[in-house]
């Protein structure tokens, strides 16, 4: 992926000269970057200290893993200060912020997305251009929807084959609009189940359901960081 240089006009007084210089640093399909938090901060609606706090970075997500938050650009302001582009995982969805490049650590890269089709009830995990993985998946049920939108895999877990999650899990950046099965407060996982029968299907409340099969090998391929669409 070719950097791309866009020019972005800062709030009035927030910076003089007023224009910061945007490089991409993801495009959600073929490459994608993410990083840790290493510092504490507030993550503003555009790239000044003085712009409206959206949250501030987590160090540890509601399984108590490392949090870690996909990168989608950066702007170099006049004064030489750089500032990245996050996406948040929180409620409301789809929520987008900026902190000091300095709050995050190295920049890691990820190849390839997943997407889950809600209409053909398949996952499919893309990696250079082409279909390394695809599998059936229940969904939703229409009381407890699984949302759409792009998020991105927040973390890998083993689930010491608890028989309703299946052997492994993936935790997501999504949170379901009611509720999901997931412990801590409605995040939208992906992992496998005790009922395969209901599979394709929509069974759930709010995850994504895969057979035992299919989850363990979906986590064998996937990587942390992998931008996931959900249609």
């Amino acid at each position: 992926m070719g950097l791309v240089l866009l020019a972005l006009s800062l709030p009035a007084g927030a910076q003089a000269g007023g224009t910061a210089v945007i490089t991409r640093l993801s495009n959600l399909h073929s490459l994608s970057r993410w990083a840790y938090p290493i510092g504490e901060a507030v993550i503003r609606s555009s790239p000044t200290p003085r712009s409206r706090s959206v949250g501030s970075l987590r160090f540890l997500t509601v399984d108590d893993q490392a949090e870690l938050y996909l990168v989608l650009a950066s702007a170099r302001l006049p004064s030489g200060a750089e500032w990245i582009e996050i996406e948040v995982p929180r409620r409301p969805n789809g929520i987008l912020g900026w902190v000091p490049r300095g709050a995050l650590g190295t920049l890691h890269t990820v190849d390839g997305y997943l997407l889950v089709d809600q209409e053909t009830l398949r996952a499919t995990l893309y990696r250079d251009g082409r279909a390394i993985f695809s599998a059936p998946v229940g969904v939703g049920k229409p009381s407890t929807v699984t949302p759409r939108g792009h998020f991105y895999v927040l973390e890998k877990l083993q689930t010491l084959n608890d028989p309703a999650y299946g052997p492994y899990a993936l935790g997501t950046s999504a949170y379901a609009p009611t509720l999901s099965e997931w412990p801590g407060g409605g995040v939208v996982g992906i992992h496998g189940t005790d009922e395969p029968q209901l599979i394709p299907g929509r069974p759930s409340h709010g995850c994504v359901r895969m057979r035992d099969a299919d989850i363990t090998r979906l986590w064998q391929l996937i990587e942390p960081g992998t931008p996931i669409d959900i249609v």
